[in-house]
């Protein structure tokens, strides 16, 4: 029998476009995922354009109107050297999600394939997965500190340090669909009749896996976001004068009680991000996983 043979169309790209053609309109039925996406979309969207959408420059300086409550003039208020605020949130709500996005993206990329391998090569299993339990032995926040040493504080730091704390969770995941995937007949039929393991890896058993490396990320975006976040706050992400919500909320506690709003703000800006994303996430979970939908 030869590999023409099993020229067929995997399970995943059979069904693949007919299961995700819906997907839209399920979660528009979804109250809460419909809120959640939106907002999330204008909060990206406002991101993006902030250099139009911003009514003031976020790093200029007006000595003469330090620490204003929000106004007609200034929605928010300004900080402690007089930067609007409201600009300032758009450039860091940018800066934030750009570190969420990266590490997101090369995480789970880098994850997806460990796992993926492991569950395919069994005598490399064991070695892929306590080089992942390593991983997940140091916590991300110890990461950014160790790179911070290294390489001095800065957006290079979080960036190692979010996707150091990605990689083993999406490499766990991963390897778990896969295994499952692994003992299908299509996978054994495959390996029968002689098809590359390049064409198994990829056809048959990645695009099997990444529904549900997708939905983990979408649910794993929220958390990404809060630990960049935390190490902004804690003085290794962003350095001044650069818009950053951790940074910025940081740079707000010593104004509590004097201008509250300098601190609060970003901080609220960081918390419905975060529950937008876990929002959406779960919806793209019960959408997507077939085991929930029986």
């Amino acid at each position: 029998m030869s590999t023409e043979t099993l020229d067929t169309v995997s399970p995943a790209e059979e069904t693949g476009l007919l299961s995700r053609s819906g997907v839209l309109r399920r979660l528009m039925r979804d109250k809460v995922a419909a809120v959640a996406g939106l907002s999330l979309t204008l909060i990206v969207l406002a991101a993006v354009f902030a250099p139009v959408v911003a009514p003031y420059d976020p790093y200029l300086t007006d000595l003469t109107k330090v620490m204003q409550p929000p106004s007609a003039e200034h929605w928010f208020g300004t900080d402690n050297t007089g930067r609007d605020i409201l600009s300032r949130v758009l450039f860091g709500t940018r800066n934030t999600l750009m570190l969420g996005l990266i590490g997101v993206i090369i995480g789970g990329f880098l994850g997806g394939v460990l796992g993926i391998l492991a569950a395919y090569y069994p005598r490399a299993d064991g070695w892929i997965m306590r080089l992942v339990d390593v991983m997940l032995a140091f916590p991300a926040i110890l990461i950014g500190l160790a790179v911070a040493a290294i390489f001095g504080a800065g957006l290079t730091a979080v960036v190692i340090a979010l996707v150091v704390a990605t990689v083993p969770d999406v490499a766990r995941v991963a390897r778990g669909s896969a295994v499952g995937v692994m003992g299908q007949e299509f996978m054994e039929a495959g390996r029968a009749v002689g098809v590359s393991d390049r064409t198994l890896i990829w056809r048959y058993l990645t695009l099997n896996c990444i529904s549900t490396i997708f939905v983990f990320l979408t649910l794993r975006f929220g958390q990404i976001i809060l630990i960049g976040s935390a190490l902004g706050f804690l003085g290794m992400g962003a350095q001044p004068p650069t818009a950053e919500l951790g940074m910025m909320a940081a740079q707000g506690r010593d104004f509590l009680f004097m201008a509250p709003h300098i601190a609060t703000i970003p901080s609220f800006a960081i918390f419905v991000i975060v529950l937008a994303a876990n929002l959406l996430g779960d919806a793209f979970r019960d959408v997507l996983d077939p085991r929930l939908q029986q």
